[in-house]
């Protein structure tokens, strides 16, 4: 069975995906908010590295714990959160992914993420354990183990 990451076009697929996510957030006036502080220029490139590894690509080389502690120590923000899934389904349809089930598998890895491993540690980054594992995402969702 092809994994998600080859349905979704590979490398280049998960670069488009992050380039266009990247550009609908920097737009929105909630969840630019995030990126004020500035960012890496490989950005999108490791964005879709990590969702690439994500979803059944090569390993990426970006720590989980570091990503994690990145989005950690913020407060709840569920409305940014929700703003940031609406940019990436906007974005699956910029970059043409429209048929089914590719796009739901994608739209709920990335809410799934969204609210679960990125908000998991609202009061501190500190908090986030060192060596997480990227969690992985098939067509049956969250892989356990």
């Amino acid at each position: 069975m092809t994994s998600v990451y080859e349905a979704a076009g590979g490398r280049d697929g998960m670069v488009r995906l992050a380039a266009a996510w990247h550009e609908r957030v920097l737009a929105d006036e909630v969840v630019s908010h995030a990126f004020s502080h500035g960012y890496r220029p490989d950005h999108t490139e490791r964005l879709a590295a990590y969702w690439g590894e994500a979803l059944g690509g090569p390993e990426s080389g970006i720590a989980e714990s570091d990503v994690v502690r990145m989005h950690s120590g913020n407060g709840p923000h569920e409305e940014m959160d929700r703003r940031a899934i609406t940019c990436f389904d906007e974005a699956l349809t910029d970059v043409g992914i429209t048929e089914e089930p590719l796009r739901q598998v994608l739209h709920d890895y990335f809410a799934w993420a969204t609210t679960t491993t990125m908000s998991q540690y609202h009061h501190s980054a500190a908090d986030v354990p060192s060596g997480l594992a990227i969690p992985r995402w098939s067509w049956g969702g969250l892989e356990e183990g």
